[in-house]
């Protein structure tokens, strides 16, 4: 009893009141959606009602997630300029998602990007290898972003890491369960405004201290950080071309493969509509990025020397608490308190979006379209949906157990460099190139999954880290290099060398697909894929 009192005390009033203030008005737009959710539509897209500007904020509350927040602050605090390959990586990928994918996704599918990949193709086992790429994202994301709210938690608030995590995994079933993407999408629009505003706040008052110069900042940084002005220059974090190319690619590429993000397209009338959402969401996300860099750097000059938040040379919790420490030096306990909450409540509406993307990968692919063909009914297909939705809150509940010491940060990057070899390279042929078949589908599509997560395990994150061997097989960490023109070569490969019957029906329907991609006009059903 006495311990549960001194960790009351011990509890920011501020952080308790914001964090459970936006918990209870997402459960009050759950539980108005859910009288909304009649169809599959409305439960996979909102019903295709949400504006461009709704889908901008949600597709950046779905994109800025605790490892953008906490982690990428906690990168520059630690290596300076380097940190910024990961947001520069982030960003660079919307503008070819916009220019290349966004338009005729929006055209071709229903709900998720399997519709797209299976529309010209033998849709059963294409489907099954999109679902297999989608759930090995999704999983990757969710472990990477459970352990980090258990952390978080356990940290701001007080709660066993347990607790925490069946609280996170609670909440996410409830946002998709009941309220399906219109539920998810106010979450995460909520989560994005708030975040914008709290690192907008941060921002401001690191600025603010030097007359708003960007300059000042930097010197001051640079006084201070261990590694002097080598923190202005490249090199810190990655240390050979070879990874940074490779972990720029993953995060470029993979921003196109996120099946999660994929989804939001589908929540706007048209495709119009679908690249003004990407338009906006390229804004805030630049934008926050540009205030992330300004965070890392006002966190060298703040907090480097300051005994309150720095324990013999390390910052107390681990430099993902970079930016939640820099909202207490510089705004006091209601600054510390509302970014603390913001934080917590960005991984909430993360995982409600991953979760819904899982579910929708096992219902609307598996269930609806390859055991059950066309004898499936909107009713039967929803009643899946929540079944897999509770699944996966349970599964990832114990993943995030499991993971508990462990350190998961490879496995956001693990689930962008799937999106960037075992999605993108499909979805981008599927659609540009007219010789390609399914037997090049499936072949691109299982040898980029494959390789990037086999490549992954070789490494030194898995291999030495977390199996103790003395040293890596696969000398680098990030795979996508190799893994993702491995995916292109087996797609070109299999085509070209495919003179099946099928093959002949693939490439006949090009014209067809091509012609809806660009003009969302064409046959109203798929082309002969079944």
């Amino acid at each position: 009893m006495d311990g549960f009192l001194t960790t009351l005390g011990n509890l920011n009033g501020t952080a308790v009141f914001i964090f459970l203030a936006f918990v209870g008005v997402t459960l009050g737009i759950t539980h108005w959606a859910s009288a909304q959710m009649k169809t599959a539509k409305d439960a996979y897209s909102a019903g295709g009602a949400i504006t461009p500007l709704q889908n901008g904020l949600a597709i950046t509350g779905d994109y800025v997630s605790a490892a953008s927040f906490l982690g990428i602050s906690g990168m520059v605090y630690m290596s300076g300029f380097d940190g910024l390959i990961y947001a520069i990586g982030f960003l660079v990928g919307w503008p070819l998602v916009m220019a290349l994918i966004s338009e005729p996704l929006r055209n071709l599918g229903k709900y998720n990007f399997s519709d797209v990949a299976s529309y010209r193709f033998k849709a059963s086992p294409i489907r099954v290898m999109a679902s297999f790429g989608s759930l090995a994202t999704v999983f990757c994301y969710l472990i990477a972003q459970m352990v980090g709210a258990g952390k978080l938690i356990e940290v701001l608030f007080g709660l066993p890491y347990i607790s925490a995590i069946v609280i996170v995994g609670i909440l996410m079933m409830i946002y998709v369960m009941f309220g399906g993407m219109l539920a998810t999408t106010w979450v995460q629009l909520i989560k994005a405004v708030l975040v914008l505003f709290g690192a907008s706040t941060i921002a401001f008052l690191v600025l603010h201290h030097f007359n708003f110069s960007l300059d000042a900042v930097a010197v001051a940084a640079v006084d201070v950080h261990e590694k002097g002005a080598a923190i202005l220059a490249p090199g810190a974090l990655l240390k050979d071309p070879v990874s940074a190319i490779s972990l720029g690619m993953a995060l470029m590429f993979g921003t196109a493969g996120l099946p999660h993000i994929l989804m939001r397209f589908f929540t706007v009338r048209d495709a119009q509509a679908a690249k003004k959402s990407i338009f906006y969401a390229t804004g805030f996300i630049g934008f926050f990025y540009v205030l992330v860099f300004i965070i890392g750097f006002g966190a060298i000059v703040f907090l480097t020397k300051n005994p309150e938040f720095v324990k013999d040379g390390v910052l107390i919790g681990g430099s993902n608490m970079v930016a939640v420490h820099l909202a207490h030096a510089l705004g006091g306990n209601l600054l510390y308190g509302f970014v603390s909450a913001v934080a917590f409540s960005t991984i909430l509406a993360v995982v409600a979006g991953l979760t819904l993307a899982g579910a929708s990968a096992i219902s609307h692919d598996l269930y609806a379209n390859v055991f059950k063909h066309e004898g499936s009914n909107d009713a039967d297909e929803m009643k899946v949906m929540r079944i897999a939705t509770l699944s996966i809150s349970l599964i990832a509940i114990v993943l995030g157990i499991a993971f508990e010491k462990q350190n998961v940060a490879f496995m956001v990057g693990l689930a962008f460099a799937i999106g960037a070899s075992a999605n993108f390279p499909v979805i981008l042929t599927s659609i540009y190139w007219s010789r390609m078949t399914t037997r090049g589908a499936l072949a691109g599509g299982w040898v980029g999954l494959s390789v990037a997560v086999t490549l992954v395990v070789l490494s030194k994150t898995v291999w030495v880290n977390l199996f103790h061997y003395d040293a890596p097989i696969f000398p680098y960490e990030y795979p996508a290099l190799f893994s993702m023109p491995l995916a292109f070569l087996a797609i070109w490969f299999f085509s070209i060398t495919d003179n099946s019957e099928r093959a002949e029906i693939d490439r006949a329907g090009f014209d067809a697909q091509y012609v809806r991609s660009q003009t969302g006009i064409g046959a109203s059903s798929q082309v002969s894929n079944h």
